[in-house]
């Protein structure tokens, strides 16, 4: 083998390596710019969210409605339990009446249990 075999194997090579480091290279840019491109859309898309509640300014906790947010973690559990049996049944009495209008078009009969005779 000449010596001059062994120069061109070596520029092969450096040329193939150089070759795999750019498109390398290029693959990492274009995975960098993705998600570059996915934050700015999740930051545009967290910024038009409600801004959080403000932290009490005294010593004493503010009273929260149960409408607001973290309302839960100020509130008695006497009253979180209150507000939730009655979410509950108030979402059973929904399900019932759908029931019972649901039946009564499909010409079905009723139940004693559904329609409060009992």
């Amino acid at each position: 083998m000449p010596w001059w075999s062994w120069i061109l194997i070596w520029i092969a090579l450096v040329a193939v390596s150089a070759l795999f480091y750019v498109l390398l290279g290029i693959r990492l840019y274009r995975q960098v710019m993705a998600v570059l491109k996915d934050l700015g859309a999740a930051g545009t898309k967290l910024g038009h969210l409600a801004p959080a509640m403000p932290a009490p300014t005294t010593g004493v906790l503010q009273s929260a409605t149960p409408d607001q947010p973290g309302a839960a973690v100020f509130a008695s559990p006497a009253q979180m339990r209150h507000d939730y049996d009655a979410s509950k049944s108030s979402r059973r009495e929904n399900r019932r009446q759908r029931r019972v209008q649901r039946k009564s078009d499909r010409g079905q009969p009723q139940s004693l249990r559904d329609l409060d005779l009992s």
